[in-house]
């Protein structure tokens, strides 16, 4: 049968580790997705057969890719939104829509909305020449308005001397306040087509130069009242807002019992990565549920407990083969590889692990991790 002749139910726009881990539930619910992947061997496409190789940049590589499906969804927040209204404006559903979207894709259009909402946030101002900086105050964090992820594209400045980096690179700025704040958290809720919406418990999100480290699901020690602020807050951006499918609400908990929303992801997001085998339907399969309208499964915890540490790039360069000795030194804990070259500090997978002793829940996550990093347990 020829791709033409085939009806696919979900088209996903790129090819990363997120799209890869969307197949399984897929099959599990019969849904048939087609990829518009960067490469023919890149994640994703290593696991849905049906790719077209394209960017998502390019508007003829998108309509080839999403051909006949009534359903569009991301890998990534950067496809451009004139392209996603062609794409709407030829009768597919593109979840989230461009109106939503952009809140992901531009700092400065999701500072303003979040602010008209009365959401709190950072601090914050936008900024067209050094002289904004100086007037809002050091030190402060300077990031470009699109673009930036895993500490890229964002500055800590702490005098006039320090802007020249962050003022020549390319598009709009915007400055926000350093925050005193105790750890990140994450707030996570699936919004259907139907309005329908399920939260996840808040977590407690790790991060290593910029990069998320692990993830502690619950936030241990979170006060109640914060949790249901964060929780009520990701409801109110993803209704506010239009988000249908996965929305991540990224938070700061200050050092003065606060929560600011300091990042927005409208797709499953890696602090959700722990659902996969610690809830009872994963961030993956709510959002393929999400956003084909089918009714939202439970995000309740299937223990009291779930680590979730990123393998990134180390010394271990053959994964595969690395696999026999992670799982035999820890065979409870479940393995993620998503098919990646190893490159330093790259994801290449990760490693959940579940129970009702956090310490112990976090040693083995962490060493499994180690053994797949560096071939040594930490």
């Amino acid at each position: 049968m020829t791709r033409e002749q085939v009806q696919h139910d979900v088209a996903v726009i790129g090819g990363g580790q997120l799209a890869r881990m969307m197949q399984q539930p897929a099959i599990a619910l019969g849904l048939r997705l087609s990829l518009l992947a960067e490469g023919p061997d890149v994640s994703a496409a290593q696991v849905i057969g049906d790719h077209v190789v394209g960017s998502h940049t390019d508007l003829d590589d998108l309509r080839s890719a999403v051909g006949d499906a009534p359903v569009v969804t991301f890998d990534h927040e950067h496809v451009p939104p004139e392209h996603l209204r062609a794409l709407v404006a030829a009768g597919h559903a593109c979840r989230p829509g461009p109106e939503a979207l952009i809140h992901a894709q531009d700092k400065l259009v999701m500072r303003r909305r979040l602010t008209e909402l009365g959401v709190p946030c950072p601090r914050w101002a936008h900024v067209t020449e050094p002289a904004d900086v100086e007037r809002f105050g050091f030190p402060a964090v300077v990031k470009t308005a699109r673009g930036g992820y895993d500490g890229k594209g964002v500055w800590r400045v702490e005098s006039a001397a320090d802007l020249d980096e962050p003022l020549s690179a390319e598009g709009e700025l915007l400055v926000e306040e350093l925050v005193p704040f105790r750890r990140e958290l994450s707030a996570q809720v699936a919004r259907s087509a139907t309005g329908e919406i399920v939260d996840y418990p808040v977590v407690e999100s790790r991060q290593v130069d910029g990069v998320c480290s692990e993830v502690i699901a619950p936030a241990p020690n979170l006060d109640p009242a914060l949790e249901a602020k964060a929780r009520r807050i990701a409801r109110t951006v993803a209704e506010e807002l239009g988000v249908v499918g996965m929305l991540a609400v990224e938070l700061f908990e200050t050092d003065d019992d606060r929560v600011l929303v300091n990042e927005l992801a409208m797709r499953p997001h890696n602090t959700g990565h722990w659902t996969i085998d610690g809830a009872v339907t994963s961030q993956f399969e709510n959002h393929l549920r999400a956003v084909c309208g089918l009714p939202l499964g439970s995000s309740t915890p299937r223990q009291r407990w779930a680590v979730m540490v990123n393998v990134l790039g180390g010394s271990v360069t053959d994964l595969a083969a690395q696999r026999e000795a992670a799982l035999a030194a820890e065979p409870d804990v479940k393995i993620h590889l998503y098919g990646k070259a190893v490159k330093p500090g790259r994801k290449v997978g990760h490693v959940t692990a579940v129970g009702h002793d956090l310490e112990d829940v976090a040693r083995r996550a962490r060493r499994s991790a180690a053994l797949l990093r560096d071939g040594v347990a930490s």
